[in-house]
């Protein structure tokens, strides 16, 4: 099973974040995601971010 991955790199904006997070399972990888959403990006936990997040996951690792 390939790891899936969402990096803040690919995504712009004014912290000039660069976490990047993997997973070997999409819920993992989803809970983390949403975790350092909300607290460092200011995003609110809603079904439909949720949704948007899984959009933009990632197989493999992250790139440095």
């Amino acid at each position: 099973m390939a790891r899936k991955y969402i990096d803040c790199r690919d995504y712009p904006s004014e912290l000039n974040c660069s976490v990047a997070i993997s997973a070997d399972s999409e819920k993992g990888l989803l809970e983390a995601a949403v975790q350092h959403a909300v607290a460092v990006h200011g995003h609110e936990d809603s079904s439909q971010f949720r949704e948007q997040l899984k959009s933009v996951m990632k197989d493999g690792n992250p790139s440095s």
